[in-house]
């Protein structure tokens, strides 16, 4: 009776495994049932001859064994046949050849098969939750999916899903100024599901423009509905982000829809993504237009795209250069990733100094790809260099301290040699004046006078 008990506690154990791990009954019985083939396998040599009945509703497990009768003293596999004196006490009807079919009680294959199979059991059921914990976010990457903090770490934050599955948030993944505690729910998108060793391991991002994108889905009707698409997006998470959607229908104005009246629709995704203010364009397919709208606040003047180079060069007036660049030069750099065009600034002006010089001039005393980084944040000529402020240069046009510094030299030196000429010839001037009209004294003056 103790057995009897031992094995329906060692299927109920497992029942209630089958609740905490969401593992469906056909598919516990297919592990149950395998399990106990390898046990009963490497206890008799072979499971051919064995039928498993397992009823997890009930706690039931029944196993039977198939022998070929044989006359008595020709048994070879007492496994594999019964004798006709031994079948005869079960039913009198049997005669030789004929197959009996006997329930065995899992006590008969010992203790240590029983303390076997439930490592064996324990280890195929992990395996099993798994596979299955891969395979539901396999499914899922892409989606937005919730966990609450249970522990934070200096390079990642560990969360906990409703199923208290383990989802990993990497420090790489959140916004700069994301700050969570435990017991905090966060919301993030499955950005990818590693699978070393059968070791799942679920990784989450707040930074992927497919987080964003999910989230317009689920705060704007018309994109869930299909009626508004988004077309680009680009992002500097927690700075800013960019992003292009269209209207299939002409009726609908796809920009107004996003941004609600009085922003009230994105108010909800900014608040989300730590006031990352949020730029929605119209998309076009005219290039022009489209660079246009992405450069935005900044009114251009005109524009020429090189379409095999993927780029083009945006010309401005000077004082709408520094919001089409934007602070830390944010504008620019997404509406390139936007457009996918790399865009150069370059300040229109109508009357040219004509003592000043592009910047091409110096291309060999300057590397070209300096120069090229000065051209994108407006810098064409030596002048709109040497009248930007040095900390500007270093940091929008993203060179080092020594680089800006050898430029502003040799841009200083061309000018230097100008500017001393003229002093000297204001010197002279100023000399020859001299001689002719001495400086009088008041003194003097006062003496004539008298």
């Amino acid at each position: 009776m103790g057995k009897k008990k031992e094995t329906i506690s060692l299927i109920d154990t497992f029942s209630e495994f089958n609740e905490l791990k969401n593992i469906d009954k056909a598919t516990l019985i297919s592990v149950l049932e395998e399990a106990f083939r390898i046990v009963i396998s490497k206890s008799v040599g072979t499971d051919e001859n064995y039928d498993i009945i397992i009823n997890p509703d009930k706690g039931d497990l029944e196993i039977w064994r198939n022998r070929t009768i044989v006359e008595d003293g020709e048994i070879e596999d007492p496994n594999m046949e019964i004798t006709l004196s031994e079948a005869l006490k079960i039913d009198e009807d049997f005669e030789v050849g004929e197959e009996v079919t006997d329930e065995v009680p899992l006590e008969h294959f010992g203790r240590r098969t029983i303390l076997n199979l439930r490592q064996t059991l324990a280890s195929k059921i992990l395996e099993l939750e798994k596979d299955n914990l891969y395979n539901l976010y396999k499914e899922k990457v892409g989606e937005i999916v919730s966990g609450e903090v249970y522990q934070v770490w200096k390079k990642e934050i560990l969360l906990l899903d409703d199923d208290h599955n383990e989802l990993i948030l990497p420090k790489t993944e959140q916004i700069p100024s994301d700050f969570f505690r435990k017991g905090e729910h966060v919301r993030a998108v499955v950005a990818r599901v590693e699978n070393k060793n059968n070791n799942p391991k679920i990784i989450l991002s707040r930074t992927s423009p497919v987080f964003l994108e999910r989230l317009f889905e689920q705060e704007i009707p018309e994109i869930a509905d299909g009626l508004i698409t988004i077309k680009g997006i680009a992002r500097i998470p927690g700075e800013r982000a960019k992003v292009a959607v269209e209207a299939y229908d002409d009726r609908i104005d796809p920009v107004g829809a996003c941004v609600g009246m009085k922003g009230f629709r994105i108010h909800g995704i900014v608040r989300e993504l730590r006031n990352e203010n949020i730029d929605v364009i119209n998309f076009t397919n005219n290039t022009n237009l489209y660079i246009q709208r992405a450069l935005s606040p900044a009114k251009i003047n005109s524009i020429s795209v090189r379409e095999e180079e993927h780029r083009a060069e945006v010309f401005l007036n000077p004082e709408e250069v520094s919001l089409a660049i934007g602070k830390g030069g944010a504008n620019i750099k997404l509406a390139s990733m936007l457009t996918g065009y790399n865009i150069e600034v370059f300040r229109d002006i109508d009357e040219v100094d004509e003592e000043d010089i592009y910047l091409d001039e110096f291309r060999d005393e300057i590397d070209g790809w300096v120069i090229d980084q000065l051209k994108k944040i407006g810098c064409s000529t030596a002048k709109n260099v040497l009248a930007t402020s040095r900390e500007r240069l270093i940091k929008e046009a993203d060179l080092e301290e020594s680089t800006v510094d050898e430029v502003l030299a040799i841009l200083r030196y061309e000018f230097d040699d100008e500017e001393v000429l003229e002093e000297s010839e204001e010197s002279a001037i100023d000399n020859i004046i001299s001689e002719e009209e001495p400086e009088i004294e008041v003194d003097d003056v006062e003496e004539d006078s008298l």
